[in-house]
């Protein structure tokens, strides 16, 4: 009996020995992580490029003791002025059509010209020069259709109207005109809406701006308004007063 008893005794201990041994865990193999990489952080938006006037350009060119630069919508100068010409930020055709592939990005609307003694860079909206024009760098820029403006300037008399060319017939009809001969002067600007230009326009001896439904958008108290891309690129006129101090204002005569 006794005998029997060492035996179970034995048996039992090989038996959870052995069980002992099933139960632990196997060695864990070297499992490679997935880095989950963080999405870069978005920039912030620039809080001195308000925005007040959607139409408008979020940094407008601003002379100050003969040089320029860049204020906000506030009148805030964003970019000091430092520069010999500076101009709104717009596209460059000649750079973005450059054979050199690296310099095409500094020709989209996000950067501007400027001109510092004798030499143009391209500068963004932090006024960071972050390109030097070369000639080698230069492209060619494509031909885009024209649209014709619908308008045009007409002359009776030495006084300026307006007519709109393709129903222009008679001109003893003064119903054919879209503005009756009244002006000393007249210029209809270049720009995106040819439903509804704008007219630099002059009387007695002022310069002020209209539409084509003689409405005054901006009243004749200038000495003079430039002929320019100004209205096309950044919806602004360039006036002066004094025939001297050129300076921009919107379509409500607010001075920037």
């Amino acid at each position: 009996m006794k005998n029997i008893l060492k035996f179970l005794c034995v048996f039992i201990s090989v038996f959870a020995f052995s069980q002992t041994k099933s139960l632990k865990k196997p060695p864990i193999k070297n499992i490679s992580k997935t880095v989950v990489k963080k999405a870069p952080a978005e920039a912030k938006p620039n809080p001195d490029l308000v925005v007040i006037h959607q139409e408008l350009p979020v940094l407008i060119p601003k002379k100050e003791d003969g040089k320029f630069g860049y204020v906000n919508q506030k009148g805030k100068f964003i970019i000091k002025p430092e520069y010999h010409i500076a101009v709104f930020f717009y596209e460059d055709c000649n750079l973005l059509n450059s054979p050199n592939e690296k310099v095409r990005k500094f020709g989209t609307d996000k950067y501007a010209t400027v001109e510092k003694d004798m030499i143009s860079y391209r500068v963004d909206k932090t006024g960071k020069r972050v390109y030097q024009f070369k000639d080698s760098d230069l492209g060619k820029c494509k031909l885009e259709n024209y649209t014709q403006q619908i308008y045009q300037a007409y002359t009776m008399n030495g006084f300026y109207g307006v007519i709109e060319k393709s129903k222009f017939e008679n001109a003893a009809d003064y119903r054919q005109y879209q503005i009756y001969p009244q002006y000393e002067y007249l210029y209809i600007m270049e720009g995106d809406d040819v439903t509804n230009p704008m007219i630099v326009a002059s009387h007695n001896d002022m310069f002020g701006v209209i539409d084509v439904n003689n409405k005054v958008i901006v009243p004749f108290e200038y000495s003079n308004i430039k002929r320019n891309f100004s209205w096309k690129l950044g919806r602004m006129f360039e006036v002066t007063k004094d025939g001297k101090n050129y300076y921009y204002i919107d379509a409500r005569n607010k001075t920037y």
